[in-house]
């Protein structure tokens, strides 16, 4: 087999296994529905302008929840070593649990599209930076799973935990909830580190509202995100894999 028919063998095999475990639908949906709830009820904001924040906090979650339970599934069932002995290599591996993630993270985030532009009448003003916000931070937040995943450990609410004690900070310096123009001069520089900066803001030129990064920027930002998560991953992994499998 090739390896993009190995990834997308794998990515299959992703899918109907884990898309509904437990941890995947807790973290991956339920938790950042009522975290954005919490938050959106009782604020005097119009309702259009929370449109960015729900699809980045969306894609977000649901994009970084699949693959930080994949191996420690994997390793619990000891999957993993028949899976590595296919023989499959690490880079097909990673990026086939990566596929899964994004399939699962673009399914589950047009949900939020829809409730934006339908129910929420919010103002579609550029499709492309939308298509591109998307597709660009699910492969990028999908990535970003595959480093939390990166502990050898067999017990997937150890890697969950690590996930949300990056994930939570991320989303109070993204401007999900205050835009960075908002934020104090400090908050406005920190914001730069966070990827879903850079949704929030792609998906704000789509909709017409004023933005504090440029569209060029934002892309060129969450591609370089991805390439940054993708070789980090790669490299604690292989780091980690021998004691993964002992």
């Amino acid at each position: 087999m090739k390896p993009l028919s190995k990834s997308w063998a794998i990515a299959k095999k992703n899918m109907r296994i884990y898309y509904l475990r437990g941890p995947v639908l807790i973290f991956g949906i339920l938790f950042p529905l009522f975290l954005f709830l919490a938050f959106a009820i009782g604020r005097n904001v119009p309702a259009d302008s929370l449109v960015p924040g729900l699809i980045g906090m969306a894609l977000f979650f649901t994009a970084s929840a699949t693959t930080p339970a994949i191996l420690p599934f994997e390793t619990r069932t000891r999957t993993l070593e028949r899976l590595l002995a296919a023989p499959v290599t690490l880079p097909v591996l990673i990026s086939g649990d990566v596929l899964a993630a994004v399939i699962f993270g673009l399914t589950l985030s047009l949900v939020p599209v829809l409730i934006g532009f339908l129910a929420l009448n919010a103002v579609l003003a550029q499709p492309l930076f939308l298509v591109a916000a998307v597709l660009l931070s699910a492969a990028c937040f999908a990535t970003l799973g595959t480093v939390f995943s990166t502990p050898p450990t067999d017990n997937p609410s150890d890697i969950m935990t690590i996930s949300n004690l990056v994930r939570l900070p991320l989303i109070f310096i993204s401007g999900v909830f205050v835009p960075i123009s908002a934020m104090p001069v400090w908050g406005q520089w920190l914001s730069r580190i966070s990827p879903l900066t850079y949704t929030t803001e792609l998906v704000r030129h789509a909709t017409g509202e004023s933005t504090h990064i440029g569209a060029a920027v934002c892309v060129t930002m969450l591609i370089a995100f991805t390439l940054a998560f993708w070789f980090i991953s790669l490299g604690l992994h292989g780091r980690n894999m021998s004691r993964r499998l002992t």
